[in-house]
């Protein structure tokens, strides 16, 4: 949409919304026109509805007003001339990097208000079980892969000896850890739950015989070990509602444990182990047969999980991986959404090159980006923008593909711990043919999100509108008044973005 035809809109929704003096901030999103108003009453909601540019009206914490892509950031920039005449036409409030920022935190504060859900704060919930665990499987994980490296290259035979118990000593108690945690946060006595999770890894489980076949030592893991928590908390509230006090403190942990044991051993156990067993392999068969589509899916779809909170699902998953597996074949995969983050923060960078604000955040989030801490980009540029988060996630779907054509391949990479991203995964990485194939894979994909990531941002994550809003120059924001209208909103030597 012309100049002309965005200031005519912008002239027809100035009136209806009470004029220049009801308005107090003015933004834009991807498609709708936010204005903070001071009478939300001054509104001629009808007569709005009825412009042809407006597609509808939202009433929230801002009055937004539909106009689709493209047409919003056009009409947004005639709109703040019309509010301040004295503004020149290139744009003279241009967007800052303190605008993102504010943005970025209204988003994040509706997507807490969105993801307030009872299935996104059990799934928040079951997160808190793991998380507290996960410097531990980093510690663990990191002296594992050194304790392989040592093993690969032939040295210090002895030292090797004694890293095994180091490395797995934690992980062959991880489900009395889980359980304990699990009691924690769901208002049980932590120990009982640990107690009660302890029954699954002991080595006299060995003797006991539940459906008609003997059990395993850590038969079900991590997944047995929350589901026999979970149960021994309710027991412990059950006894604690019909007793006496006097009894509370001999009988209620003699029933959570015995009742909540024998509920693991002859029930618990062999359903979860079930459960792990077909997340082992049905996380080998999505590599094996569809790596290309599983790595694309995933590595492109991670960073709306995040927004959504629906990624805590996962972090169960990566878990049980680990305990069965030794290593987690989907965070290499994950790990390519910050990759595509990186490779748009470089092209934003590019773009926006008259806009100091925005380049130095861009500079001073890159360097914890490229490690995986991706919330400052995020939030602080890309998903404020809009369209370069997408972009983004078209740069972490291709790094994803690239890993997933590797794992069908019977290159598969995983990660021995949980937590770290980007190049801090570097130390955690295992797979079938040794640290340097295992690097490689991972590099190349790592590249992959970077490349695709910056052109798919650089060429398609800016409408010409977008661009000349928060690209404006020096020159651009002091034209002379007699300055012809024809003039480019931008320098000639800036390509032009498609729209």
């Amino acid at each position: 949409m012309s100049d002309e035809k965005n200031r005519a809109v912008a002239e027809a929704v100035l009136p209806l919304v009470g004029g220049a003096a009801n308005i107090r901030s003015v933004a834009h999103c991807m498609t709708r026109l936010r204005l903070g108003l001071a009478d939300s009453s001054l509104v001629d909601h009808e007569a709005l509805r009825a412009l042809p540019a407006v597609l509808g009206t939202v009433e929230d914490d801002t009055y937004q007003i539909v106009l689709g892509p493209g047409v919003v950031a056009g009409v947004t920039t005639q709109l703040r001339r019309l509010l301040d005449p004295g503004s020149p036409p290139g744009g003279g409030n241009t967007p800052t990097a303190e605008d993102l920022a504010g943005r970025g935190a209204r988003i994040r504060a509706q997507a807490r208000v969105r993801n307030a859900t009872p299935v996104k704060r059990a799934l928040r919930r079951i997160a808190d079980i793991f998380v507290p665990l996960i410097p531990a499987l980093i510690g663990c994980g990191i002296v594992a892969a050194l304790s392989g490296a040592l093993a690969n290259l032939g040295w210090a035979p002895s030292l090797v000896a004694a890293l095994g118990p180091v490395s797995s000593g934690f992980m062959s108690l991880l489900a009395v850890f889980v359980g304990y945690n699990t009691a924690k946060e769901f208002g049980g006595t932590p120990v009982l739950g640990g107690a009660v999770a302890s029954v699954i890894v002991y080595a006299g489980v060995a003797k006991v015989e539940a459906f008609g076949q003997h059990l395993t030592p850590g038969q079900g893991g991590v997944v047995g070990a929350l589901l026999a928590a979970l149960l021994a908390v309710q027991i412990e509230r059950w006894t604690r509602r019909i007793l006496p006090a006097a009894l509370d403190v001999l009988v209620t942990p003699t029933v959570t444990v015995l009742f909540g044991g024998l509920a693991a051993l002859f029930g618990l156990m062999f359903v979860a182990g079930e459960v792990s067993t077909a997340i082992g392999h049905t996380a080998t068969w999505l590599l094996a047969h569809g790596g290309l589509l599983a790595g694309l899916v995933l590595g492109g779809l991670f960073l709306p999980l995040v927004m959504l909170g629906l990624h805590q699902a996962l972090i169960p998953i990566h878990t049980t991986l680990i305990q069965q597996q030794g290593s987690t074949v989907l965070l290499p995969i994950l790990a390519m959404a910050g990759a595509g983050q990186v490779g748009c923060a470089a092209a934003v960078y590019l773009r926006l090159r008259h806009n100091a604000s925005i380049r130095a955040v861009i500079r001073s989030a890159l360097p914890a980006g490229l490690l995986g801490v991706g919330e400052p980009l995020v939030y602080g540029v890309t998903l404020p923008l809009g369209r370069p988060f997408v972009t983004a996630c078209v740069g972490g779907a291709a790094g994803g593909a690239f890993v997933g054509v590797a794992g069908q391949l019977g290159g598969a990479v995983g990660s021995t711990a949980i937590g770290p991203s980007g190049w801090a995964l570097f130390p955690l990485l295992a797979g079938p043919h040794g640290m340097a194939a295992n690097a490689a894979v991972y590099a190349g994909g790592l590249l992959t999100g970077y490349v695709v990531g910056f052109l798919a941002t650089y060429f398609f994550g800016f409408t010409r509108e977008t661009l000349a809003e928060y690209n404006a120059s020096a020159a651009d924001r002091a034209p002379t008044e007699s300055a012809a209208p024809a003039a480019p909103a931008e320098p000639a030597s800036e390509p032009a973005a498609p729209a």
